[in-house]
């Protein structure tokens, strides 16, 4: 296989990748309740713990996170019972996950598990196996671990959860959401038989079950591995059957599998040159637009941080109390007469000190905020300078493109008829007239993408860098791409780091006789991530000229107008390794009627 499609297969799979793993294992809270009698937990009937955790149950539900996960917090260092912590653990790790905190959601979880194989049970015993919540904890570690891009652990939990010898329907459905999940493991390390056959076990059990929400996701799964083939047709169609599932469904679930399913769909026409394409890509960016909600994110973190707070503070107090004890047994009055001494002796030198000290600093800050206003014009010039030049870019493309070249194919036209109302043969000079037209018409399209990317006005950064990629790709140096979920965002900010990108591709292709290249782009909490790493010479950053380093200042420069931040690093013969943060600009939405 050759090294371009291997490239394609590979920046499709990041698709695949980030569409299956964040959306299709449940969450274990919204199944678990306390009986008056279980196999797994005996709480008395009016316990005050019941009334408590119904509480805590209830405001999770009505996802008022920010109450349930502070009294769950406070509650967790209270309860002694192991049956009873096990409900408020997965409480904590549900609210976590729910929240996008992965990391302490899989703390959590993993802390039930151990509740759960120590409590009085042994891991091959039949009675846990039967366990639903057994089942549904090992799922939702393996999920955890999918989301945080561990696979190896993802797999792991996912193969326990496929071991466990049970035909109950409710473990069913929990193996064939990890059978989606391990379908989309295998496609990214383009295992695609193992992933397809993953995929289609998933379907089955789903379809079997009447589950129409989670048979689309199966069936988006399966659709994904035929993109990543290269089989556009054979994948529109899986698409468009797992739409047709769900169409009328607008559960949360649900919406979430439809915005995915549009967005894969929109890849496979644009491919099949369908440009309906367009239409259901803003569909999926609709969709997922109504799904954010980053102020419960903040609150959250708001709430955990207090958490932390409040076990600072409880030791700090413990050691206070110590060091007051020790403090009085070693006689505070004699420090107090010693300070005294030595507080008249030495009073005049520290204010003669002091004073030169406030003179100097006053110096010094001085001379910052005159370095700081020089710096802060050479950077708005300098970016004024660029800001203009991808204006007048972007107004020339237009105009080649809108203008110049409809013009020209009206003038084709014109020779067309014209050519019609000879009777007899047609002069010479019309066909040539019409082959210089057609040639014009070329070489203005050509120019016009040369001025700024038709893809990334068309279709946003994610396809534009993945066309950038494999334009660039060649037998001397290949680039690969590692996207995870991005939108459309403003115009002007999609233009400012797609030239920022390619300015460093630039750099690597003239500079660091690098065979292979990874450009990694993603989006998490309003803040964009770029990284690009290369295996080439690499340089020593301090010995690089003004000349030499005017392209680095020149971006560098961008990014901190931007508000963002700018770090390089490289060493001689060690590769380079960039990394950007940019806060995003979003496209505006419109509301239609």
């Amino acid at each position: 296989m050759g090294r371009k499609y291997k490239l394609i297969y590979f920046y499709l799979f990041c698709i695949i990748f980030s569409l299956t793993y964040n959306k299709i294992y449940p969450n274990i809270i919204e199944e678990v309740s306390i009986k008056e009698t279980s196999s797994i937990f005996v709480i008395e009937k009016d316990s005050i713990f019941k009334k408590r955790y119904q509480e805590l149950l209830r405001k999770s539900k009505e996802k008022k996170y920010i109450e349930a996960l502070n009294e769950a917090l406070l509650f967790y260092d209270e309860i002694k019972d192991k049956e009873s912590l096990n409900l408020v653990v997965i409480l904590i790790a549900d609210i976590y996950d729910k929240t996008n905190d992965h990391r302490k959601s899989l703390k959590y979880y993993k802390e039930s598990l151990s509740l759960l194989e120590t409590n009085n049970l042994d891991e091959s015993d039949t009675k846990l196996f039967s366990n639903k919540l057994y089942a549904k904890t090992l799922l939702s570690i393996g999920g955890q671990y999918q989301k945080l891009f561990i696979k190896d652990s993802a797999k792991y939990f996912y193969s326990k959860l496929e071991n466990i010898p049970s035909f109950n329907k409710e473990i069913l459905n929990l193996k064939a959401i990890s059978f989606g999940n391990l379908s989309g493991i295998y496609a990214q390390d383009s295992l695609f038989e193992k992933a397809k056959e993953y995929a289609n076990r998933a379907i089955i059990i789903h379809k079997d079950r009447n589950d129409k929400v989670n048979q689309a996701s199966a069936i988006n799964n399966l659709a994904n591995i035929y993109l990543g083939l290269e089989d556009f047709n054979h994948a529109k169609k899986l698409y468009l059957e797992g739409v047709e599932l769900i169409k009328n469904d607008n559960s949360p679930n649900a919406v979430r599998f439809k915005a995915s399913l549009y967005y894969n769909l929109a890849w496979a026409m644009r491919n099949l040159k369908d440009y309906k394409a367009y239409d259901f890509q803003e569909l999926s960016y609709e969709i997922e637009d109504g799904m954010r909600d980053k102020e419960i994110r903040r609150m959250i973190e708001t709430v955990t941080a207090k958490n932390n707070v409040r076990n600072v503070k409880r030791e700090e107090e413990n050691k206070r109390l110590k060091a007051q004890r020790t403090f009085w047994v070693f006689g505070i009055g004699g420090l107090i007469i010693i300070i005294s001494l030595l507080y008249w002796v030495n009073f005049y030198k520290l204010k003669q000190k002091n004073l030169g000290l406030e003179l100097s600093q006053t110096q010094l800050i001085q001379n910052q905020k005159i370095e700081k206003i020089k710096s802060d014009s050479q950077i708005r010039i300098l970016n004024a300078t660029i800001d203009g030049k991808e204006s007048e870019r972007k107004q020339i493309a237009e105009t080649l493109h809108d203008s110049v070249s409809a013009l020209l194919s009206s003038a084709n036209l014109h020779l067309q008829a014209t050519k019609g109302q000879f009777n007899g043969e047609t002069p010479l000079e019309i066909d040539k007239t019409r082959q210089i037209i057609t040639e014009a018409s070329q070489k203005i399209r050509d120019l016009s993408h040369t001025l700024i990317s038709s893809v990334l006005l068309k279709f946003g950064l994610e396809f534009a860098i993945k066309d950038m990629a494999n334009k660039y790709s060649n037998s001397q140096i290949e680039f690969k791409t590692e996207i995870g979920k991005i939108k459309r965002y403003q115009q002007s900010f999609e233009i400012k780091v797609y030239n920022i990108i390619q300015e460093f591709v630039n750099n690597i292709l003239k500079h660091s006789n690098a065979k292979n290249a990874t450009i990694i782009l993603e989006e998490k909490n309003d803040r964009l991530y770029l990284k690009i790493i290369d295996d080439g010479v690499g340089f020593d950053k301090t010995k690089i000229t003004e000349k030499d380093g005017l392209g680095i200042n020149q971006i560098d420069a961008r990014i901190q107008m931007m508000k963002g931040h700018f770090f390089i690093d490289s060493g001689e013969n060690k590769g380079t390794t960039i990394d950007v943060e940019l806060p995003v600009l979003r496209k505006e939405t419109t509301n239609h009627v």
